[in-house]
């Protein structure tokens, strides 16, 4: 095993790649770890974010992966892997949420490397092996489709409920297959004709928020704008006892009137991390559809252009590649 490794490293607002990087070395005991192989990496709004300060995270970025398990009961096996890392011990977790343990570290994102590298360490409870059915490039979706699948395992949502989805890119896209699927009447809002285009071959109904007329008549809102005018713009589709679903972060401070949430006596709910079961099923099973929305892909060496690449255009998925030769 080498002692050092490539890394895409945030430091600050700057983001770069380091050939020298230690290889992690993985927790043991309890709550071990373990070293995987990174074979493919997704870029995320979240990594984007991350740079513009959100959560004063420094150190490797990345949390959408597939590699493979170099140890545990997973060895040699191609792996996805949950993104908190939780104690297992307080009274968080033992209450049955561990995704909110306080002492969590978050791949990635807070005080735990993440994927863009050739190796990463992960707990092995967080690991899920890849079905074999599965291709690589399908398998690196896991983590953002569990997100969309989170707002079903929070039952925000009915069958019969109408849906408007708030935001075209990648994760709006994967909350309305998911509430499609479900059995919502869905409709997404967005600024981008080509991307609304993956959605309406899925038979999803679109419109573009510049010739939409703001009804408030859904029962649920999911915003996925990563914008911090999202909120504003889902109250003027919220009906009254309705529900708002946040679904991005952003970085900074927002600010906004909440009289309107009072008035029309409407829930507003973040929404985070989802299960992993039921995001690797319905990939498998094919009710959601994630190749489309690749946009392009970038060697870990240009892992830094990808990066800047998918900051400075309407693109979907940008995927890194690993290359270990």
């Amino acid at each position: 095993m080498p002692a050092e490794m490539r890394a895409i490293h945030l430091s600050g607002k700057t983001v770069e790649l380091r050939s020298d990087h230690p290889v992690p070395r993985p927790k043991v005991g309890p709550e071990s770890e373990v070293l995987v192989k990174v074979i493919r990496a997704g870029v995320c709004e979240t990594d984007l974010q991350l740079i513009q300060g959100y959560m004063g995270f420094e150190g490797v970025l990345g949390h959408e992966f597939v590699g493979i398990a170099q140890s545990g009961p997973l060895r040699g096996e191609r792996v996805v892997g949950e993104i908190n890392c939780s104690c297992f011990q307080c009274g968080t977790c033992r209450s049955g949420l561990p995704t909110h343990c306080p002492n969590r570290t978050v791949l990635g994102i807070l005080g735990h490397d993440g994927a863009f590298a050739d190796f990463i360490s992960v707990p092995q409870k967080n690991l899920h092996r890849v079905p074999e059915a599965l291709s690589t490039d399908v398998a690196v979706f896991v983590e953002p489709v569990a997100a969309a699948y989170q707002i079903l395992r929070q039952q925000l949502v009915e069958k019969h409920h109408r849906a408007a989805v708030l935001g075209d890119g990648r994760l709006g896209n994967l909350c309305a297959q998911v509430l499609a699927d479900f059995g919502c009447e869905v409709l997404v809002v967005g600024k981008h004709e080509n991307k609304l285009q993956i959605l309406r071959d899925l038979g999803i109904e679109t419109g573009l928020l510049n010739e939409v007329t703001p009804a408030r008549k859904f029962d649920v809102v999911v915003d996925c704008t990563g914008s911090a005018s999202g909120l504003l713009t889902a109250l003027q589709f919220v009906k009254p006892w309705g529900t708002i679903i946040l679904k991005t972060t952003v970085s900074g401070e927002q600010t906004m009137a909440f009289a309107p949430i009072v008035i029309d006596e409407v829930r507003v709910i973040g929404s985070r991390c989802g299960p992993f079961s039921d995001a690797i099923a319905g990939l498998e099973a094919g009710r959601i559809q994630v190749e489309p929305l690749i946009s392009g892909r970038f060697p870990l060496d240009k892992g830094v252009e990808a990066i800047h690449h998918t900051a400075q255009n309407p693109v979907l998925k940008i995927l890194i590649d690993i290359d270990h030769s």
